[in-house]
């Protein structure tokens, strides 16, 4: 029997043949020792060239394609290409792994680079967003990630002058990044004139913001901040690859072959032409430079390293060579001599020598070569090429000795024969040529006969025999030289072979895998002396095998480097050495092989690190040498923990399945019932499939697990309390080493780590996110700080997590195997242990990741326990064969034999150990495992009186162990939970079933008992009263399913599963009387009530039989069921018996015959049940939750005051309804703490108790009923029911705005007018005749205001624009600045105002900036640097953080791009960014909250889940994140004096949440409490002492809330919603705004106590019907009040004196806007229906008039007494300004007024319309207005008009992109371009027209420029647009596309633009904003 162990021989990589210089580029380095790293296929490599040694890094696992070098130059960071590909940060000189950084890119890892100071290191992903990625490398931890860009990114650097700013190149763009918070904000470099947009290959850092950067053409572009600077122009031929910057200055390297290095102002130093150099060639590509004191290092496109000293540059050494680009598959060794030859698709074939590691000759061919062979005598080599020819060489010189050419297929195989006569050439052709060697090669023999490709050859040792593989997977042999095929095997037998390549006979057939037919093994060469094979596969591995190997699926030794497919394999002639070469990689890889006797001095070397195990996992023969797994073992491997539904999954079932049953949730449902039920014991610990889950805890109670609770039980009182918080099974438990908390893991999708503090029983930190199906094991470090866990999923994922913090520390796929535990090394917290199925792994941390080796045992054991000894080596194992192994680091010294069977657990103690084993021996061990010191049987004999129950069985087998208080306590796979003294009595504490599903369950009619059976094949009897015990346990043949007491108690009726049952007496459980008539299971059996005459028993089989008990004779079978029986119940006459089936079917039969009965529903009802426990029928139809399609209702039971149905169901919940449930959907309470389905609830005689059975979790609980009335105020533990009521107290018009608004996104905005028609700068231009090809000249004097224009042809081209500067000179505006806004956002947002600085300044915000105003000055600040409008707004209360301010903004999709939605955290005095949070919530951020300390952050989204998600806002870290609610959450806020505890509103919900690590835990609010209170939509939050919370609602009342539950209601604190609330910190007082009408008694602002019993109200002299409050804040004696009519108003605590600081519009859009003609004023108009006017130089607002219609334009008169106002009704009103009289009105329109103008003249009003038209009316005829005329043939809509200089002509642009000119006060449209031009505008508003063509930009295919106006001087235009940008332009700007400035502040739509008077100020107007902003205008100096 040939051995089938992997071959304990092993290979080393010795060196490496080869650079990568494809496709990649500056990965070429020195590092701080003066060696070279650099990196080829999946190795870096460190070269030492002075000693000429190479070290390798072999921690990747695919192809390195970038590279970057730490700056200290010892580290070094590498990413791969793959699917999950990783980056690892190496050290040179160990080449050992410091940190691995995972889980972010795809497909690969395009560029790396390290900072300045070498904490951080950026990645770019090759993915499609080509995702950047800046890490905390050493702590593996994500700072920040953003997409790169939408095409390839080449290269990114970090600036190394200024901290977190970094820059990116690629195709066509450079990008210039800052990194603030968790945000990457890209700006992009502006080509601008000074250089083609092109692809830039790479960048370097200089100092003052300047960057140079390589272009694809040669050039270098320097950059200064985003600018194009200049450029150097030729600075290579072409494309700069590389670009390296050191002290001395830049070195650049490009295709063209050339190095140039430069000073460090980039003057040009010298030059280096690698093509003229000795060893360069015509094509030579450089891809990397690096320069670094007098030596430079040059990496070529073609595999090359030079290195290159400065002072003799003529002269580059060539210090590293590999094969250029193109497949590598040709390989030969020298037969005598240490040669290799390889040929490859780049033409050339080289010899390599193998002592000197060395490139010895090389030759160019005219085909690639595909295979080669050197002859006996190693004096010819043989090439086969592609094109089916092929060459032989001589080996000494090269030269050509023939070339033959008989196929047209490429040659993939030749060999020549061991006596070197023939030479025999395989080709695709399906054919092998033979040709003599001394006939010069002449064709002597051919074999036919394959039908496919010829793979692979072997000549026999006496040259007569060929064996031949070939691509079809057929072995065929030719006799020799002819070619004939051997078809009669039999002489072959004896045929010994030469050598064997060959992938195919018995001798190899262990190089496959079990259980497949691939093809993937390229290359074999068996070593006889050594007796061991090599093989090459696609995969890059290099195995090792034993030859010969004749079982498939044989053992292995595996060795990674190459990336892709190795092609080829050989070993060297005297077998020293295996060389592979890799097909895509082109490289060649030498291997020392080491044979068994060296490998043994070998082991003290340290292994060589790699990721992957060079003990293979993946063989799976069936080693011969392994045990019989022990059956326990494999059941417990075998377990999967899957479930159907997850109870993650539950929320989304429920809302699918609301959408369904919508209709009958309208209606009134069931309440939930008034009692309620609490967990008191639990009878039942999990010992069959866990291990090491038992502990003391620092109290000396005892903590353990069953089903989905963590128990802790006081062993004194026998009394247990229970840690409920997770929601399924409980898989794993470790304990603290303070003994505290615990740890607990579970079942789940996604499942969770509990840490929960054993006194409180409160969650510390909840772990989520990592770990699939469940978590497996646990263990705490030394410290207490870190915790590992193991997952579930195939890989068992391992985990490494700062629990505290919620943090993942490091992760790492563990193993395919089962992993049964995990430890922390107790002295290095950096290692650990996992031990499971074959294996014992020693892991090690490494950045965000671990490093695992397996531990060196010879046979692979299975592994059960494992703990660390005394020092930081020393480990100790249990194994499943019941020896313990004794480790040092990872070597095993010894195994000492402990237990018969598995050893299940260990625990180590101060001077020894103690291990418990199947054998049911608990053993106490010296500290070497040398003695035994003393041994304990688990046996009935030694039970101590005081027990809790009975021993099932002697030695049962142990699995839990643990020591303390002087006790050993000991849990079994029985379920037992046992303490053993150490003079040797036990004491049995606590025990519950075996495994195996408990399903029968009854109670004694009158007395505190109860009987369980189940299918671990028990019988069991469990005393209910305060001894909690089990009484008495009967083992029973065959398992059972139901049981049932008899009427009096004293006989037990048990079916089993056999289809038998019996009777039992219920005290002595001995056989009364057995049946046995069925074949099916027992289902339920019951005693007719009364004296207990019959016995009625239902099998699965569809039948009951009934029995007469006295006489033991069936009298009766009910027939008619169509599906197996699942419940039954008697009527108090014991004549009816009422069934279910498993097919939802309810019959009736009488007894005691058995006849069929069909009863009506409402008979049902009437008849008077003994018992209820069916689930179906008209009185329990509620009980069936929404998602009945995934579970079943699988038990019911009324109580005996028939007011409460108890029932359990598949999910595992138990729930209490009142009974009767009619109606679909009850409410109910539900209880959480079995884990998968329940099987029965009982209710006991007397209602005390509730008790119910777990199916798979062998549970028994007993819960405590409170009945209704008993009302001492508790915690309830339920939740309500699964559909809120439809009915939410109320409705709203704001809320309901509020809650349904969709926020536009600025840069997705579209047209705010209805426009149609081609966009200007699309439009093709006629030229007129005046033009006559020349551009319009514009020339401007100073003419007074008024005159005519003159006509005549002959006089120069008149001024466009009459200007009114008289006498000045006149200078254009070269920029704007901000002043003034005014306006606030009340009407949608809330909570946005407040005092900063003691009351002196106010904070606020409108659109997109956030607005500081000084009370005193009335000045305002402002903070622009929000992309978008701010939805929301708060401060930082505490004192380390004055002045501090998140705001939070609208957004796009959250893809953490630029457009993303964002919160700034800025500092409100020096309007600092603090930090930039880009965040998930897609729509927009509606909700900010600080903490108590100050450092975290909470934000709300608008996203569809409405997320929410807690910040480190000062590191942009986010801690935790999680969906908020189904409907919109309106406010979230952080208790005042919390960090962790915070509370969220919203539409009909208010949530309760808890921040535990990083999970966030939340509580519904409980109304039950309050009779008929309703959830209703809940709009704000305040916070009382004790933990009280008050939310404000819809309909005016405030709910107040103790913890969750709600404690009473204050109704209607106002008659409206109540918007807003605030808690002051100083005095607790609370403020609360709402809507309310002002009155004596009350306002809409009031200020209460701290308990909110007592208010104050205050009026708020507005002037309004109704106010409406949207933020309070309270300041010292002040409140400040920010209404939805966008005023702030500050109101005196003492006086109520109301003081109006803010004004604006208060529904929008802005339409009208005009400047006075003289003064700084001016006019809106808005949709709000006011007009108002404002005072620039007192910063305020001075009259607003009301008109009570919309307004939709103004305009004034030339002299500044009159106003016109169009309405939006069509009618307009002329006002005089003195006296805000009317000074007349019409309407002759319905339609809107879009544009008002009074003629320069003051005689003629124009009003122009949406009904196409544009009417006059003539002034001096007085104020009734009769309309004179009006222009018609209008296309569209009229936009704006302008009157000409001397009123004579007005222009009109239109809906139509159209510009049109009409003769005032005709109307007759002037069409001849010649007399246009020749016109002078007195003003000019229009967005069309060949003079501002310019201000069109590109992107305005969805969206228009709304609005324009020309400066007073005309020489700039202002303009503003649908994406709410103002910016400036020159006038007239005809060219396309002009140049100019923007300015950003408005959201999307702006209105209107206009300049005041002097051109002081440009003023615009805001559509979505309802704001008005002035800005500065800054003139250009003389």
């Amino acid at each position: 029997m040939a051995d089938r162990t992997a071959p304990n021989c092993h290979l080393r990589l010795e060196w490496v043949y080869g650079y990568r210089g494809h496709q990649c580029r500056n990965n070429l380095y020195y590092t701080a020792a003066k060696e070279i790293v650099y990196f080829v296929a999946g190795v870096g490599v460190v070269y030492n060239t002075r000693e000429h040694k190479q070290k390798f890094y072999l921690g990747h696992n695919d192809d390195i394609i970038s590279l970057a070098l730490h700056p200290e130059r010892v580290l070094v960071a590498t990413g791969q290409v793959g699917k999950e590909p990783y980056i690892c940060v190496w050290d040179s000189y160990t080449v050992q792994t410091v940190s691995i950084l995972k889980d972010v890119h795809t497909h690969g890892i395009a560029c790396l680079a390290f900072d300045l100071e070498g904490q951080c290191l950026v990645s770019v992903g090759l993915d499609s967003k080509n995702t950047i990625c800046v890490w905390d490398w050493r702590k593996g931890k994500v700072l920040a990630a953003a997409p790169g860009h939408t095409d390839r990114i080449f290269d990114i650097s970090w600036d190394l002058y200024q901290p977190s700013k970094l820059v990116s190149c690629g195709v066509k763009h450079i990008k210039f990044w800052s990194l603030c918070g968790n945000a990457l904000t890209p700006k992009r470099g502006v080509f601008g004139k000074t250089g083609d947009l092109q692809t830039i290959l790479c960048l370097a850092c200089a100092k003052d913001e300047v960057t140079y950067s390589g272009a694809l053409n040669g050039d270098i572009y320097v950059w200064k901040g985003i600018n194009l600077m200049r450029t150097v122009q030729g600075a290579h031929g072409s494309g700069i690859f590389s670009m390296n910057a050191c002290e001395e200055g830049f070195a650049t390297g490009g295709r063209d072959g050339c190095v140039r290095l430069w000073d460090l102002n980039f003057k040009p130093i010298t030059v280096i032409d690698l093509r003229e150099t000795d060893q360069g060639y015509k094509g030579l590509s450089v891809r990397s430079v690096c320069w670094r004191g007098d030596h430079i290092l040059v990496g070529t496109q073609d595999s090359e390293i030079f290195e290159v000293v400065v002072h003799d540059r003529n002269k580059p050494f060539l210090i590293m060579q590999g094969h250029c680009e193109g497949e590598l598959w040709a390989l030969a060794v020298h037969p005598t001599k240490p040669l290799a030859m390889t040929g490859s698709d780049d033409r050339s074939v080289r010899i390599w020598s193998l002592i000197d590691h060395a490139l010895i000759a090389r030759c160019n061919m005219e085909e690639p070569i595909r295979c080669a062979a050197v002859s006996t005598d190693g004096i010819h080599l043989a090439l086969g090429m592609k094109d089916g020819s092929f060459t032989v060489l001589r080996v000494r010189d090269m030269t050509e000795v023939v070339h033959i050419k008989d196929r047209k297929e490429a040659i993939h195989e030749l060999k020549y024969s061991p006596d070197g006569g023939h030479l025999a050439v395989g080709s695709n052709d399906n054919s092998v040529d033979i040709y003599g060697v001394v006939q010069r090669y002449k064709k002597v023999g051919e074999c036919i006969g394959s039908t496919s490709f010829i793979t692979h050859m072997d000549w026999s040792t006496d040259s007569k025999y060929l064996q031949t593989n070939n691509g079809s997977g057929r072995r065929l042999f030719y006799r020799m030289p002819s070619g004939k095929e051997v078809t009669n095997r039999e002489e072959l037998k004896l045929v010994q072979w030469a050598s064997w390549t060959c992938v195919l006979g018995p001798e190899v057939n262990g190089i496959w895998p079990k259980y497949s037919d691939i093809n993937d093994i390229n290359s074999v060469d068996a070593n006889f002396n050594n007796q061991v094979l090599v093989t090459a596969d696609d995969y890059g591995l290099v195995k090792l095998l034993r030859y010969p190997c004749i079982k498939k699926g044989a053992k292995f030794k595996k060795y990674l480097g190459h990336s892709a497919h190795i092609t080829n394999a050989r070993w060297s002639h005297d077998y020293q050495w295996v060389i592979t070469i890799g097909g895509a990689d082109h490289s060649v890889f030498q291997w020392k092989f080491v044979p068994e006797r060296k490998s043994k001095e070998a082991l003290h070397i340290a292994p060589q690190e790699s990721l992957a195990d060079s003990n293979s996992e993946e063989s799976d023969s069936d080693q011969s040498d392994v045990p019989e797994m022990d059956s326990e073992i494999e059941q417990e491997t075998q377990l999967t923990y899957r479930r159907q539904v997850y109870k993650e999954d539950l929320p989304q079932l429920k809302e699918q399945c609301k959408e369904k049953h919508r209709a009958t949730a309208m209606k009134k449902r069931e309440r939930a019932p008034g009692s309620r039920v609490k967990l008191h014991f639990i009878h039942g610990y999990r010992g069959y499939d866990c291990r090491s889950n038992l502990f003391y805890t620092q109290a000396g109670e005892i903590v353990y697990h069953v089903a989905a609770v963590g128990v802790v039980y006081n062993r004194q009182q026998n009394t247990q309390r229970f840690y409920m918080g997770h929601d399924d099974d409980i898989l794993c438990l470790a304990i603290h080493p303070l003994k505290d908390f615990v740890a607990t893991g579970q079942v789940g999708r996604d499942s969770s780590i509990h840490v929960w503090d054993t006194e409180m029983l409160k969650p510390m930190s909840v772990l989520k996110g990592f770990h699939q199906l469940g978590v497996c094991a646990l263990d705490f470090s030394a410290d207490g700080k870190r915790l590992a866990s193991v997952g579930l999923d195939d890989n068992h994922t391992i985990v490494l997590w700062d629990w505290r913090k919620g943090e993942k520390l490091s992760a790492m796929r563990g193993s395919k195997d089962k992993i049964f535990v995990v430890k922390i090394n107790p002295y290095l917290p950096d290692k650990l242990i996992t031990a499971g199925v074959k294996h014992m792994k020693f892991w090690h941390k490494a950045g965000g990741g671990l490093i695992g080796r397996k531990g060196n045992m010879g046979k692979t054991e299975t592994m059960m326990c494992a703990v660390y000894g005394w020092s930081e080596e020393m480990v100790f194992s249990g194994t499943c064969t019941g020896d313990i192994c004794i480790w040092r680091d990872m070597f095993l010294m010894k195994t000492v034999k402990a237990h018969d069977g598995p050893v299940f657990s260990m625990h180590a103690l101060e001077k020894g150990f103690v291990t418990g084993g199947k054998d049911g021996i608990v053993a106490l061990w010296d500290d070497t495992f040398e003695r035994c010191l003393k041994t304990y049987a688990i046996k009935r004999a030694v039970l101590a009186p005081g027990s809790k129950g009975l021993l099932l069985e002697d030695n049962p087998s142990i699995r839990a162990i643990s020591l303390g208080h002087g006790h050993i306590l000991v849990g079994t796979k029985n379920g037992e939970i046992l303490e053993v003294d150490k003079s040797g009595p036990i004491t049995l504490l606590v025990q519950g079933h075996m495994e195996g599903e408990v399903w029968g369950l009854a109670t004694h009619p009158h007395l505190p008992l109860c009987a369980t059976v189940s299918d671990d094949k028990t019988l069991r009897i469990w005393d209910l009263s305060p001894s909690h015990c089990m009484l008495a346990v009967r083992k029973l043949r065959k398992g059972g399913r139901c049981c049932c007491f008899s009427p009096d108690g004293k006989a037990l009726a048990v079916g089993l599963n056999d289809g038998s049952f019996l009777i039992v007496n219920a005290d002595t459980l001995e056989d009364l009387v057995s049946f046995h008539h069925r074949k099916d299971i027992i289902s339920d059996i019951r005693f007719s009530p009364g004296a207990g005459k019959y016995l009625a028993v239902a099998s699965g089989d569809t039948f009951v039989d009934i029995y007469n008990v006295m006489n033991s004779k069936r009298v009766g079978v009910c027939k008619g069921c169509l599906n197996y029986i699942t419940h039954l119940d008697w009527d108090k006459r014991g004549k009816l018996l009422q069934v279910n089936t498993g097919a939802k079917e309810q019959f009736f039969f009488e007894a005691p015959r058995g006849k069929k009965q069909t009863i009506p529903s409402t008979e049902v009802e009437k008849i008077d049940w003994s018992t209820w426990t069916c689930v179906l029928g008209t009185s329990v139809e509620g009980i069936w939750p929404v998602i009945s399609e995934v579970t079943e209702v699988t038990a019911a039971c009324l109580s005996n005051d028939r007011k409460v149905l108890a029932t359990g169901d598949d999910l595992g919940y138990v729930k209490l309804f009142r009974y009767p449930v009619k109606g679909k959907y009850a409410k109910f309470k539900r209880y959480v703490a079995h884990s998968a389905h329940v099987t029965n609830v009982r209710w006991t005689h007397d209602d005390s108790l509730l008790v119910t059975v777990g199916g798979g979790d062998t549970c028994l609980m007993i819960w405590a009923h409170e009945p209704e009335g008993h009302r001492e105020f508790k915690q309830c533990d339920s939740e309500e029911s699964d559909i809120e009521s439809e009915d939410d107290g109320g409705y709203d018009s704001d809320v309901t705005r509020e809650n349904e608004i969709t926020y536009t996104i600025k840069a997705l905005s579209s047209n705010m007018r209805p426009m149609t028609g081609v966009k200007p700068h699309l439009q093709l231009k006629e030229p007129s005749v005046d033009e006559s090809g020349c551009a319009v000249v514009l020339r401007v004097s100073s003419r007074q205001q008024g005159s005519r224009p003159p006509v005549s042809r002959a006089l120069p081209q008149p001024e466009k624009l009459q200007t009114n500067n008289v006498g000045k000179k006149k200078r254009p505006i070269e920029d704007l600045v901000l002043d003034l806004v005014f306006g606030y956002r009340g009407n949608d947002c809330r909570n946005n105002v407040h005092y900063l600085n003691d009351g002196a300044d106010i904070i606020y915000h409108t659109a997109s900036i956030g607005i500081v105003l000084n009370l005193t000055t009335s000045c305002q600040s402002f903070y622009i640097e929000h992309s978008d409008d701010i939805l929301c707004l708060t401060i930082n209360q505490h004192p380390k953080f004055p002045n501090v301010v998140a705001t939070g903004q609208v957004g796009d999709t959250g893809d953490m791009s630029a457009t993303s939605p964002s919160i700034h955290v800025w500092d409100a005095m020096t309007k600092q960014t603090l930090s930039v949070l880009r965040c998930f919530h897609s729509g927009g951020v509606c909700s900010v909250s600080f903490s108590a300390t100050g450092k975290l952050l909470l934000s709300a989204g608008l996203d569809p889940e409405h997320t929410v998600t807690i910040w480190k806002w000062q590191e942009g870290a986010k801690v935790a994140s999680r969906i908020g609610h189904t409907q919109r959450i309106f406010v979230a806020e952080f208790r005042p004096d919390s960090d962790t505890h915070f509370v969220s509103v919203g539409i009909k919900h208010v949530r309760f949440w808890t921040l535990a690590g990083r999970a966030l835990l939340s509580k519904k609010g409980v109304l039950s409490t309050i009779e008929d209170a309703r959830m209703q939509t809940m709009l704000s939050v305040a916070f009382g002492a004790n933990n009280l919370t008050f939310t404000g609602t819809i309909s005016g009342d405030v709910c107040v809330w103790k913890e969750h539950i709600l404690v009473r209601i204050v109704a209607k604190a106002h008659t409206g919603p109540v918007f807003t609330m605030y808690t002051t910190l100083r005095d607790g007082l609370i403020v609360t705004g709402g809507k309310e009408r002002p009155s004596k008694e009350g306002g809409a602002l009031k200020l209460w106590d701290q308990e909110l019993k007592r208010c104050r109200a205050f009026r708020l002299e507005t002037g309004q019907i109704i106010d409406c409050v949207r933020s309070v804040c309270r300041g010292k004696g002040k409140i400040l009040v920010g209404t939805r009519n966008a005023e702030i108003i500050e109101v005196g605590e003492k006086n109520a004196a109301c003081n109006i600081l803010v004004n604006g519009h208060m529904d929008g859009p802005i339409w009208g806007l005009a400047t006075h003609p003289s003064r700084d004023v001016f006019l809106s108009a808005a949709e709000d229906g006011t007009v108002r006017l404002w005072d620039i130089p007192e910063k305020k607002m001075l009259n607003k008039v009301n008109l009570g219609h919309p307004a939709h334009t103004i305009s004034y008169s030339p002299e500044g007494d009159m106003v016109a106002i169009g309405m939006k009704n069509g009618e307009f009103i002329i006002l005089l300004v003195a006296s805000l009289k009317i000074w007349g009105k019409k309407r002759d329109r319905r339609s809107p007024i879009q544009d008002i103008r009074f003629s320069p003249n003051s005689r003629y009003l124009a009003v122009g319309s949406n009904e196409n038209a544009v009417d006059f009316y003539d002034l001096t005829l007085g104020p009734q207005l009769n309309r004179i005329n009006c222009c018609r043939d209008i296309p569209s809509f009229v936009m704006q008009m302008d009157f000409s200089a001397d009123s004579n002509s007005i222009q009109i642009s239109t809906g139509t992109y159209k510009r049109l000119v009409y003769e005032v006060p005709s109307g007759k449209p002037v069409t001849e371009q010649s007399h246009i031009d020749r016109i002078t505008w007195a003003s000019w508003t229009s967005i069309l027209g060949d003079e501002v063509v310019g201000i069109w930009s590109r992107n305005t295919d969805k969206a228009d420029v709304t609005c324009a106006c020309v400066s007073h001087s005309g020489l700039n235009v202002a303009t503003g647009d649908d994406f709410g940008m103002v910016k400036l332009f020159d006038f007239p700007c005809p060219e396309k596309f002009a140049k100019h400035k923007r300015f950003l502040g408005h959201s999307a739509h702006l209105t209107n633009v206009h300049f005041t008077s002097g051109d002081h100020f440009v003023v615009s107007a805001g559509g979505d904003d309802r704001s008005l902003f002035v800005w500065r205008c800054v003139h250009a100096p003389h």
